[in-house]
């Protein structure tokens, strides 16, 4: 096996793929990165037995095989070559040589067959969507997913297939995330599947948000990705994830409109004297402005004022600032609207001109 090409060309695949790979795994080759050469084309392959990732590049003075090389010592050998080198990488036996310039590196490597490879995906969905929308919809929801929640259903993000829309869903039962983009083709089954948390994150690494489409393919057990460059394979989280749509407050019929920069700069404010263990900040909102208040177990006392259309009068209710200071973070409209009910119901925090991304907060008692 023997390929040329650009460091700068080799470092973009190698990027995309290294990630995967775990830096303590059972099996000596899963440190490893399978390379394999065909056709004048390069594919690398990253996998920890639960994602996979493969990315693809063409390459110059190309002679076909296959191998696998340590995937952290490659990756810092190229990232570390001078910008502009030209880098060749060859096989003699069980050694793998890369070369640039008057550098010369020799490594160890493992026989191919030893990778092992994720199940082949028995495709029973395929659906387009533009890469900047799956984009926006993880980043809009992935951060209310819970972290190692014995629920474990709980531990990924919510796929919700449904006639002509895609709709991402995460929550950690103490706050939801919810944002939903249409698709140009409606899907021939209503679907629900769960991608777990590492599989999220290497897809918002992976995903540009340019105007291209991605190809999703799913089975009982796994989500195929499809792009011209990469594609990507997570196994799937086997559970129910809980009714969203019941979570989501019915009759918080008292609107609070409120310029998002303003109410979150003065969140962040009076975060800082808010109790380190429960965060808590207390909303109250009267004619015309909103009030926030927070202190902590020092006797320390921050009290923030800010503008804000509504006619709700003496409703208090106690959050969570660190989820509050998130959902607003993941809306975009400079204003956003505020949906209460009362001291004891959950708030859904929206922007003013659309609803297609909701998040709900559940009540702290202060």
């Amino acid at each position: 096996m023997r390929f040329s090409l650009q460091r700068e060309v080799f470092l973009k695949p190698l990027a995309q793929v290294v990630n995967v790979v775990e830096r303590r795994q059972t099996l000596p080759v899963l440190a490893n990165l399978l390379v394999q050469v065909a056709d004048g084309r390069l594919s690398l392959t990253g996998t920890d037995l639960e994602v996979e990732m493969v990315a693809r590049t063409p390459v110059d003075d190309a002679q076909d095989g296959e191998t696998t090389i340590p995937a952290r010592k490659l990756f810092e050998i190229v990232r570390a070559l001078p910008d502009g080198s030209k880098v060749t990488v060859s096989q003699s036996g069980d050694k793998v040589t890369v070369q640039a310039g008057r550098s010369r590196f020799t490594l160890a490597s493992l026989p191919a067959n030893d990778f092992p490879a994720i199940d082949d995906v028995e495709t029973t969905e395929r659906v387009q969507v533009p890469e900047a929308v799956l984009k926006e919809l993880i980043e809009r929801t992935a951060f209310a997913m819970a972290q190692q929640d014995v629920r474990y259903y709980l531990n990924g993000l919510l796929f919700d297939l449904g006639d002509r829309h895609l709709r991402c869903v995460a929550t950690d039962g103490h706050r939801l995330a919810l944002c939903e983009a249409p698709l140009e083709a409606s899907v021939s089954n209503k679907r629900q599947i769960i991608v777990p948390r590492k599989g999220i994150q290497e897809l918002q690494r992976l995903l540009e948000g340019v105007d291209r489409e991605l190809e999703l393919e799913m089975d009982r057990n796994h989500l195929r990705v499809r792009r011209d460059d990469v594609t990507f394979t997570t196994k799937l989280i086997d559970g129910r994830f809980p009714d969203y749509e019941a979570v989501i407050p019915i009759g918080a019929d008292r609107e609070v409109r409120i310029e998002r920069e303003a109410l979150r700069a003065s969140l962040q404010r009076a975060a800082i004297l808010s109790n380190e263990k429960y965060r808590g900040v207390r909303i109250e909102v009267s004619p015309g402005q909103l009030k926030i208040s927070a202190h902590n177990p020092e006797q320390e006392e921050a009290q923030e004022e800010v503008e804000a259309e509504t006619n709700v009068d003496d409703l208090a209710v106690g959050f969570n600032v660190n989820y509050l200071l998130d959902a607003l973070s993941a809306l975009r409209e400079e204003h956003v609207v505020l949906q209460l009910r009362d001291a004891n119901s959950s708030a859904l925090v929206r922007e003013a001109g659309n609803d297609k991304c909701r998040h709900v907060v559940m009540p702290l008692r202060l």
